[in-house]
């Protein structure tokens, strides 16, 4: 009489099928996991592990428990700073170039005549290396011959300092953020032309006005390509690093030379970013630990607000059905 164990038991030919089935899936995982661990999980963990330790990239490390973080917090003095400025870069800029490459977008597809002029106008400044974007920039804003504040002189309007005064630097760098708006304008496009034009129709049988067709039409429609834009804006303005370096150095006068030491900030520390707190940290202070603190600040910043953004669309989404 056979017990239930040897009844149900998996034949050995049937472990053999699973075992093949699992060793075929591993193997087309294989270039994700190698590329996962080398790429992000290797150099996620030695951050953590370096951040507590006293390194300067040429002696052994030597283990200091928290006084890295209690050094970023409490006495390095541009952290909060930075930590200010980057919040605020992420809140303004993110916001502007959603709602100006929304805009353009809109319009593009409203026109009759030359949409592919426009659509190739709007475009081109997304495709300019940002070094030379920023140093153009810095140039045509310079505050004493620059030739927009002449226009502005022209018209009897302020002509601000831009890069040389703090109260203006981040507005210009948000400025420039705009000007390359061509890599939302075309997503954007996409999305607004994918939109079925029947939902339109029966809008304006209802009588719908053309907020309550881009309120209860297009946005419902567009609304995963919006969360989209703000989550890649979001991560990309938390590692937002070279266009205000570069600023800073033209606008300072210090735009070459082997032997220059520039402190990034200028003007008084109005374009501090946590990842220039990084460069300045590790590769000028040499101080690894230290800089190794701030990248897990920005890291543990940037997937705040990435779930804080895809669980409100989640309850956005869930409030709709």
């Amino acid at each position: 009489m056979t017990t239930a164990a040897t009844k149900f038991a998996t034949p050995p030919a049937l472990r053999r099928k699973r075992r093949r089935a699992g060793l075929r899936t591993f193997a087309f995982l294989s270039p994700w996991l190698v590329g996962f661990a080398v790429f992000f999980a290797y150099p996620l963990v030695s951050t953590v592990y370096f951040s507590f330790m006293k390194y300067d990239g040429f002696s052994a490390p030597v283990f200091t428990g928290l006084k890295n973080w209690t050094y970023v917090f409490e006495h390095y003095p541009f952290f909060w700073q930075g930590l200010r400025n980057t919040l605020w870069l992420v809140l303004v800029m993110v916001s502007l170039r959603v709602v100006f490459g929304l805009g353009i977008g809109i319009l593009i597809t409203k026109v009759k005549t030359g949409a592919g002029f426009f659509r190739t106008a709007f475009y081109l400044p997304y495709l300019a290396p940002p070094v030379a974007a920023t140093t153009a920039f810095a140039f045509l804003l310079n505050p004493g011959t620059g030739p927009v504040n002449h226009f502005l002189g022209a018209l009897g309007l302020p002509q601000p300092g831009w890069f040389t005064d703090p109260d203006w630097s981040k507005p210009a760098l948000s400025l420039l953020a705009v000007w390359g708006i061509g890599d939302l304008m075309v997503i954007f496009m996409a999305a607004l032309l994918d939109v079925p034009r029947e939902q339109y129709e029966a809008a304006e049988l209802d009588g719908a006005t053309a907020w309550h067709k881009f309120r209860y039409v297009t946005l419902p429609n567009i609304s995963p390509i919006v969360m989209f834009a703000v989550v890649t804006g979001v991560i990309q303005t938390m590692q937002y690093y070279t266009q205000a370096i570069v600023a800073g150095k033209v606008a300072s006068g210090v735009i070459g030379g082997s032997g220059q030491q520039f402190e990034p900030g200028y003007p008084h520390g109005s374009t501090w970013t946590l990842p220039q707190m990084v460069y300045n940290l590790g590769f000028q202070r040499f101080d690894t630990g230290s800089a190794c603190v701030v990248a897990l600040i920005l890291f543990a910043l940037s997937m705040a607000f990435t779930s804080l953004l895809l669980r409100r669309r989640a309850g956005f989404l869930s409030s709709e059905d």
